[in-house]
């Protein structure tokens, strides 16, 4: 169930009271902040575990032994041709 329809079960005619949804979902409790050590505020560190979640539920589905997130694709690909070198007018 949508966050707008639990508070329109709650409270029918929430919108007159508050200026948006979030603010009248956290004062009915059904939304609420949850305190985190400033370590865990950078994306990379927040989000490390899903990540694993992720990579392991590859690794099942496909039954691999590698890790496509960190180790990279198989396949080298070739490497581009250094650019020409300018010409210059006369």
């Amino acid at each position: 169930m949508s966050l707008r329809r639990q508070l329109d079960a709650l409270m029918p005619g929430w919108e007159r009271w508050y200026p948006s949804v979030f603010d009248a979902a956290r004062d009915l409790g059904l939304i609420r902040a949850r305190v985190c050590p400033p370590s865990q505020l950078l994306l990379s560190n927040r989000h490390a575990g899903i990540t694993s979640e992720a990579i392991e539920a590859f690794r099942k589905k496909w039954q691999v032994e590698y890790d496509p997130l960190v180790d990279g694709p198989q396949e080298e690909e070739p490497a581009a041709p250094p650019p020409k070198p300018a010409r210059r007018r006369r």
